[in-house]
């Protein structure tokens, strides 16, 4: 997940309020945040669930609501909205951030991406052959997908606890490695758990995604329009059979994230309209005229050197950390705890094998395999037992494995069995991970 830089002293404008407000920034700045809010939401979903109140658990996220126009009219359940229409949200965020990856970031060119992709690879097909291995071919097999996935929030909150410690390219290893997973996770949902297409809806919302491709293609900026048309291609793609949600990754390909003026052009706007604004002996305008005609001038200088891609996944990562993630957490992870599910359905255990076993293999196995073939390198400071480590922290499944177990299991009783199997095995791989992480890991010398 992007982490929007901090702002210089030099930079920035205080109030009063500031010295009020300034533990809570720092707490929503910091990047263990998101993960100590999934966590909160997580224990408080699961004390609910287990509590005396535990039936007005169900019934509250059962409960329907719905918007209307005239005859038409779409109504689902609260857990439904949160599904398929927050997590579309989140979606469009992690499209986002896989498109600044390939366009600018460690995926940018073949000798950067080979390491990340290829762990990917490993830490998703592993998973999935444990997940077959332990629970077999019977009642459950649908499931093989569910610890495929990573929780980057998780898995990123867990590395910065430990620290200074960590390096930073251990860090972009894990980063772009969640990224890809996220895309082999969406491609997963899109060809395997997808039925009863109604195609002249998905013909419609794939054709509103190559309008927005046309746009971008000739330059079209304004955030509002892709937005509105989003909303639409999210409403085909839910009425098409294919899950909502996909809508959110496939809009997010189409934002432009091009730069349309040069460092030394905006620099050069950028003086003269401070040297406008400074215009004291200038008659013609006053004050605030000057100040208006800056403003806008730098504005506008602003827009075309930074990208819509990189304001929309700046502006959408304390929505999707500190309020999509968590209420997602809250309406999902609920499930009475009872060893019987594990003992019933084999789904659970194959799932915690999966996350802890598979994720730590293959992500290792075929980091090995690439460095050995010459096709990368290991990042500066970091060794094989920090890539054990980092790939014990891949099996933290968490949010995707929970989306996916609920597309995967109708059933109640699996979808049990399924929860607990990705809370436990999230719960140990994070633990290894950091265990492994803490003991190998030295501080970085002066």
């Amino acid at each position: 997940m992007a982490k929007k830089p901090t702002v210089p002293p030099e930079l920035r404008v205080d109030d009063p309020a500031t010295s009020l407000r300034w533990p809570f920034s720092e707490f929503f700045r910091a990047e263990a945040s998101g993960g100590i809010l999934l966590i909160v939401a997580t224990v408080a979903a699961l004390a609910w669930a287990n509590s005396p109140w535990r039936e007005s658990y169900d019934h509250f996220w059962h409960t329907y609501v719905g918007i209307s126009a005239g005859s038409w009219s779409l109504k689902l359940s609260l857990q439904h909205w949160i599904n398929d229409a927050l997590m579309a949200v989140f979606f469009f965020f992690v499209g986002l951030e896989i498109k600044r990856e390939v366009t600018t970031g460690e995926l940018r060119t073949p000798k950067q991406a080979a390491l990340p992709i290829m762990a990917a690879i490993g830490g998703m097909a592993f998973p999935a052959l444990v997940f077959l291995a332990v629970n077999g071919t019977g009642s459950g097999v649908e499931g093989w997908g569910i610890p495929m996935a990573t929780d980057i929030a998780f898995a990123l909150g867990i590395l910065s606890l430990l620290g200074p410690r960590v390096p930073l390219g251990l860090k972009v290893f894990l980063t772009a490695l969640a990224i890809v997973d996220d895309l082999g996770a969406v491609l997963v949902i899109a060809l395997f758990y997808t039925s009863g297409l109604a195609v002249w809806w998905l013909v419609a919302g794939i054709g509103l995604v190559l309008v927005l491709a046309v746009l971008s293609r000739l330059g079209v900026r304004r955030i509002p329009v892709y937005v509105l048309v989003g909303i639409v291609v999210w409403y085909c793609f839910l009425r098409s059979g294919v899950h909502a949600t996909i809508a959110g990754v496939a809009v997010a390909m189409t934002i432009p994230s091009r730069i349309l003026v040069e460092r030394e052009t905006f620099e050069g706007i950028v003086e003269r309209a401070l040297a406008f604004l400074k215009g004291k002996d200038d008659r013609s305008h006053s004050d605030m005229e000057r100040r208006d005609v800056a403003l806008e001038a730098i504005g506008a200088a602003a827009d075309r050197y930074g990208s819509p891609l990189h304001r929309l996944e700046h502006g959408l990562a304390p929505w999707v950390a500190f309020a999509i993630m968590p209420v997602f957490a809250l309406a999902n992870a609920g499930v009475a705890i009872d060893p019987a599910h594990l003992v019933e359905a084999p789904a659970g255990r194959a799932i915690a094998a999966g996350l802890v076993l598979g994720k730590t293999i293959g992500i290792t196995l075929f980091s090995f395999v690439a460095v050995k073939l010459g096709m990368c390198v290991l990042p500066r400071r970091v060794g094989w037992s920090a890539i054990v480590g980092a790939a014990a922290l891949g099996g933290i499944g968490f949010t995707m494995s929970l989306f996916i177990a609920a597309l995967a299991y109708p059933d109640p009783a699996l979808l049990a069995s399924a929860k607990m199997g990705i809370l436990g095995g999230s719960l140990v791989a994070g633990l290894l991970g950091a265990a492994l992480l803490g003991i190998r890991l030295k501080p970085e010398p002066a």
